[in-house]
């Protein structure tokens, strides 16, 4: 099934909601109209009831022709058969409406969150991102169902029960046309509140997502340390936030219903009156059935009202989680790459010429007036303290951070003006963690390349010495490494991860930290593998580990976001600088 194009094509800048839910459903506005239709259809014996039962009476009472009684009574068994197609029909419209706009709405949030920046993701919590893209596009959908279901039914009973009062007994029509103006009032009074409570909720409700992924992925440590139950009291604490927010809430929308039915049965039980008092003195033609007809229509017309009302608080609701779902989708920190030149060749030589780059909010610039240049093939590493700037170095080779200040040229073109997504097809990255998904082995080492075939994966498994080990597990490359590959080593996750990156054969190849968390046997192997990896491919290199980086054709040394040393191994412990004086160098 074609999917829609997708609500991020949509400038959603400062909109209300509903138009940007009207946006959604544009494409089944036809659908949703045969819906509506074959609703008010199937529903309509609901508010022909009362007059069918008006007539029944008033021929008894009065001793009509019996066929009368027959013909009434036909009349509404044939619209009850109706009542089976017609819902069949509405459910196939409507429904299909609604899963199609939730299923828009996820698939844009996939998308947006892929085009959007390094720098949002590390801002904002998978967690809270996690929550936006299942339970807030659900409470959208919820609510769409629930309008439509409750909403065609209270519309359908209210208009058809007015225009049979218009028609049969238009004396009482301004009593029952009252109730609208009330009801409004009500709505009007608590939107606000309802609103502010929902966003509240809501924020809560993200909060502990974040909180439950952050416990889950800190299990081992939890565990490790015996800090079981100080995790439990901080996501404790989360949860009396969210009960303390949902009871709000939950008082609110109980004070909200329980005024709306007072003071609708309370109008109900005067219109009753006023109707048996009219009949009983014989004015205005008012029989027996009419005051029956009435007695129903108000307790329908209530009843329609106050489910219109109820629906007030899951309308709220659904608005705040499309306002949420809006923050991704309008958010503007997104890599423009829109008509940039795409790249279809990279040689790897790279030319950084007074760059700077700092961080939002940061006191100070993490990289500055950064020049040097790297030639193709070319393996530098980057060096340094904690904070000293190599994270962002490589960020910016790989293209998610773009420099404050200054220029990098790729193969002489500034990079300010390429398309990156097609330049990172020719980038391979090794990190310290290697990041597998719960996949076969197969599937993980050729993530995004369909044409890969099972000789390519045994190729690059045995060059990155990861065939050996993967030939004792149960089902050879169709084993399951389980969720961020739980089932192997940290040394079997490396080499994978090695072999991904060398079945792509990249141009340029990002090695950070991709050995500092290995024994010393794993090391030895991972080691090997990457200087496989790395021959005849652009590279650059952050690690501590002396083993690493020795072979560099060049090391540079970083110090508050500055190269202060650059030279070959030798070269720079001759000198007998920084390089020599760091920690790892010292140890080794």
């Amino acid at each position: 099934m074609a999917l829609p194009s997708s609500p991020d094509d949509h400038h959603y800048h400062g909109e209300h909601p509903l138009r940007t839910l009207a946006y959604l459903l544009r494409g089944d506005r036809a659908r949703l109209a045969l819906g509506t239709v074959a609703f008010f259809v199937k529903h309509s014996p609901t508010w022909l009831l009362p007059l069918v039962t008006a007539n029944v009476i008033d021929i008894v009472v009065t001793h009509q022709p019996i066929v009368r009684l027959w013909l009434n009574c036909g009349l509404l068994l044939g619209l009850l058969l109706l009542n089976f197609p017609g819902h069949l029909l509405y459910v196939r419209c409507v429904s299909r409406a609604v899963r199609r706009m939730s299923t828009t709405m996820r698939s844009a949030l996939c998308r947006r969150l892929q085009e959007l920046s390094i720098g949002y993701h590390a801002r904002v919590s998978s967690g809270a991102l996690q929550a936006k893209v299942i339970r807030d596009v659900e409470t959208v959908e919820q609510a769409l169902q629930q309008s439509a279901d409750n909403g065609l039914a209270a519309l359908a009973s209210l208009s058809g029960g007015l225009v049979v009062i218009a028609v049969r007994a238009p004396l009482f029509l301004p009593a029952f046309l009252i109730v609208v103006p009330a009801a409004a009032v009500l709505v009007m009074r608590l939107r606000g509140r309802l609103r502010s409570n929902n966003e509240s909720f809501r924020r809560e409700v993200e909060q502990l997502s974040s909180r439950v992924v952050e416990m889950t992925a800190l299990i081992p440590i939890t565990r490790a340390h015996g800090l079981e139950q100080d995790a439990i009291r901080r996501v404790d604490t989360t949860l009396r936030r969210v009960l303390h927010a949902g009871l709000r809430l939950d008082l609110l929308n109980g004070r909200f219903g329980a005024l709306s039915w007072i003071t609708l049965n309370t109008l109900g039980v005067g219109c009753l009156a006023t109707a048996a008092w009219i009949a009983y003195t014989g004015a205005f033609g008012v029989t027996a059935g009419d005051v029956v007809m009435l007695s129903a229509f108000f307790a329908t017309l209530t009843g329609s009202m106050t489910a219109l009302m109820s629906l007030a608080p899951v309308i709220s609701k659904g608005l705040e989680s499309l306002r949420s779902v809006g923050e991704v989708l309008r958010a503007p920190d997104i890599e423009d790459n829109a008509g940039k030149a795409e790249v279809t060749r990279v040689r790897g030589c790279f030319e950084f010429q007074a760059v700077a780059y700092g961080y939002p909010d940061a006191a100070q610039t993490a990289v500055e007036e950064l020049t040097f240049a790297v030639a193709p093939g070319e393996t530098v590493a980057l060096v340094g303290s904690s904070g000293a700037g190599k994270s962002t170095v490589l960020n910016l080779v790989v293209g998610f951070l773009r420099p404050s200040a200054g220029r990098i040229l790729l193969d002489g073109v500034d990079m300010q003006t390429l398309d990156l997504r097609s330049y990172r097809r020719f980038i391979s990255i090794v990190p310290q963690e290697s990041i597998l998904f719960d996949g076969t082995v197969r599937e993980n080492v050729a993530y995004g390349l369909d044409t890969a075939s099972e000789r390519d994966i045994l190729d690059a498994l045995r060059q990155a010495h990861a065939l050996e080990f993967i030939e004792r597990l149960p089902h050879g490359l169709d084993t399951v490494v389980g969720e961020r590959g739980a089932r192997l080593s940290g040394g079997q996750k490396q080499r994978l991860a090695i072999a991904r990156a060398l079945i792509r054969d990249p141009r340029v190849l990002i090695l950070d930290e991709a050995t500092s968390a290995l024994d010393t046997r794993s090391e030895t192997l991972v080691q090997d593998a990457l200087s496989r990896l790395m021959r005849g491919r652009t590279t650059f290199v952050v690690a501590h580990r002396l083993s690493t980086i020795r072979g560099a054709d060049r090391i540079l040394v970083l110090d508050n976001g500055r190269v202060v040393e650059a030279g070959t191994h030798e070269e720079l412990l001759r000198a007998g600088g920084a390089y020599a004086g760091l920690q790892g160098v010292r140890a080794s």
